[in-house]
């Protein structure tokens, strides 16, 4: 029996897509990459139920998909090098983009379920387009502003970082800050300085409603209530230095709780977000028998074509 095509099914309030397999057992493989990109600039984030993939298969599937992995140096990996091992304590995560407040946001995030728990830790999703689209216009004025990030990041972190980042080019313990610049690029958005410790301390500059991987439609998508969980919390600021006023997060806050859905996991489950559209979260876990990856990447840039305007 041949493999026939995934079912689509909306998921959830927005534009989310839900995927299940089609006649023939289909697995992840079995998926075209194009079709799933194309579906993904639509949806701007697909859930996969029913594929049964191992963390073999779903690091596979992440990496016909991109051009490049990416990692969070603060988690270990698993089944390879794709795959990271999802641990932020129990508390409830609040939205943001992965790698949202630095200058080396990827462009897609992945799930994988291997283990779903009984009651809680349900992942969160929101969609930027929509956020910006039901804001107040004063807020949307407010936001024509920049916003910036800065932190201090320990020395250990950022050389894993570069090794990964660099395909193991020089050993960790060669890995110097100017190989860290360099990473970073030349760029106003970013100002890197290190510290008398060895860690490194950057100030990043970019939108808090931005312009999205498949175009040019602006979302608000950021990490602005985002964790810092295996971090130091960032400083959050206008680019003038100004704070961002309480009354204004208060608002978005409430906007976004309005316009935030649950994915449910299942054993099995697969997730795939646009990093640079929809911002995502987690309940609160309670309970802790469960088991979900993560990996981050950069898209094949073939894969853009004819989907960006």
């Amino acid at each position: 029996m041949s493999v026939s095509q995934p079912a689509i099914e909306a998921f959830g309030a927005g534009t989310g897509k839900l995927l299940t397999p089609g006649a023939g057992h289909a697995t992840l493989a079995d998926l075209d990459p194009r079709a799933v990109a194309a579906l993904l600039a639509e949806a701007g984030f697909l859930v996969l139920r029913g594929f049964a993939p191992s963390i073999e298969d779903f690091s596979l599937f992440v990496k016909n998909h991109s051009d490049r992995v990416t990692l969070d140096p603060a988690r270990s990996f698993h089944g390879g090098d794709v795959a990271q091992k999802v641990d932020a304590g129990t508390d409830a995560v609040g939205l943001h983009l992965e790698n949202g407040n630095s200058p080396f946001i990827p462009d897609l995030t992945w799930f994988l379920c291997e283990k779903a728990a009984s009651s809680g830790s349900q992942t969160t999703v929101c969609d930027g387009y929509r956020v910006w689209d039901a804001a107040e216009e004063a807020d949307r004025a407010a936001f024509a502003q920049d916003i910036t990030y800065s932190r201090r990041v320990e020395e250990t972190k950022w050389k894993q970082f570069v090794f990964h980042q660099t395909g193991g080019a020089k050993p960790v313990e060669d890995i110097t800050f100017e190989d860290f610049r360099a990473l970073a690029g030349e760029s106003d958005s970013t100002t890197l300085v290190q510290l008398e410790d060895g860690s490194a301390h950057y100030t990043y500059r970019t939108g808090a409603a931005r312009t999205t991987l498949f175009g040019e439609r602006l979302s608000w998508a950021n990490s602005v209530f985002g964790p810092s969980y295996n971090y130091e919390k960032p400083v959050i600021a206008f680019v003038d230095g100004t704070p961002v006023p309480d009354g204004l997060l208060d608002r978005m806050k409430r906007l976004t709780d309005e316009l935030t859905e649950d994915i449910d996991w299942q054993d099995g489950d697969v997730a795939l977000i646009d990093n640079t559209r929809v911002m995502h979260g987690r309940r609160a876990i309670t309970d802790t028998d469960r088991t979900i990856y993560n990996a981050q990447s950069y898209i094949r840039r073939d894969l853009l074509d004819g989907l960006t305007a």
